[in-house]
């Protein structure tokens, strides 16, 4: 198979120069071994979504030069191909409906003598595995500690058995940029939502439903996504899809140290200016600067050249 790789993102706001670097890299590293980029709205999350916010990104990118060879395609018009994911889950036992709020989970968390951190996830407690106990259902839940403890065949395709496994402690895969990485997602994380208390898919389904209906064997994205991965790499497995290659690329991030984003009033790249805006993205992947006067396609092909050497995207 071919590469495909995509740049996924979510409308919320234009691109910034944060989601830029992540765009430059996922555009690179499928130029650099020709293959195909396309992009994907994540507008999944419609209250979130900001009017007009998917065509000024896709705008931006063209601006950029950063072209994808298909039409885009959108979250919101694929809820039935989700739901179908979600019922071979259910059948399979793998996912159940659970009851719990926010905060039900921090008090049984603290009934443990576990607090909530910020910035790192709730570990699930399994409280609704055995059943609702005559409460109404909230959500819908994948089930990671039986799913590990049976320890199913991962897919049999040569990308997704060359670099990752599944065992009862976790999940081991190799990042391209990163190396050898590990999580004990049931110990970690816990059985994750798949579908929310007010009807919405999650993330961790959809992205992983989608990228195996368009084929991506190469998925470059920001650092911040690092730990999502093993979340979807089980996902992939019970429902017998590949996985692709992962690369996570350097995040920008503030002057506070924080990621830079849309929700810390990140501001959207000039697009009358692309080649500046592409030139900082491309120092932040460490990739040389662009010779004064250079054109875009010609920064492009330099940075394209470069990120092949640095990262060798092929299988």
């Amino acid at each position: 198979m071919g590469y495909i790789g995509r740049f996924a993102p979510s409308p919320t706001g234009p691109l910034h120069a944060g989601s830029l670097v992540a765009a430059l890299a996922s555009w690179l590293d499928a130029r650099a071994s020709s293959g195909r980029w396309l992009v994907r709205i994540e507008d999944v999350d419609p209250p979130r979504c900001q009017a007009g916010a998917a065509e000024r990104i896709l705008a931006q990118l063209a601006a950029c030069g950063l072209h994808p060879d298909e039409p885009p395609l959108y979250q919101s018009r694929r809820t039935d191909h989700y739901q179908q994911a979600l019922d071979t889950l259910r059948v399979r036992g793998l996912a159940y409906p659970c009851a719990c709020t926010r905060r039900d989970i921090d008090a049984a968390l603290a009934a443990r003598g576990l607090a909530h951190q910020r910035h790192v996830e709730r570990p699930y407690p399994g409280t609704c595995r055995a059943g609702l106990g005559g409460r109404a259902a909230r959500a819908c839940r994948f089930h990671t500690e039986k799913y590990q403890s049976n320890r199913p065949p991962a897919p049999t395709s040569q990308a997704s058995a060359a670099t990752f496994s599944i065992a009862t402690d976790g999940v081991r895969w190799l990042d391209r940029r990163l190396g050898a990485q590990h999580q004990d997602v049931a110990a970690q994380v816990g059985d994750f939502v798949l579908r929310r208390a007010d009807g919405l898919w999650s993330y961790q389904l959809a992205v992983v439903v989608d990228d195996a209906e368009q084929g991506i064997t190469h998925i470059v994205r920001g650092e911040d996504l690092t730990d999502n991965t093993p979340r979807q790499i089980l996902l992939q497995s019970a429902l017998g899809l590949p996985t692709p290659r992962y690369l996570h690329a350097p995040l920008v991030r503030g002057e506070d140290g924080e990621k830079l984003s849309k929700q810390h009033g990140a501001p959207a790249i000039d697009e009358t200016r692309p080649m500046a805006a592409l030139g900082q993205a491309a120092q932040v992947l460490g990739l040389p600067a662009a010779p004064p006067g250079a054109t875009q396609g010609e920064g492009l092909a330099l940075w394209a050249l470069a990120w092949a050497r640095i990262y060798n995207p092929a299988p």
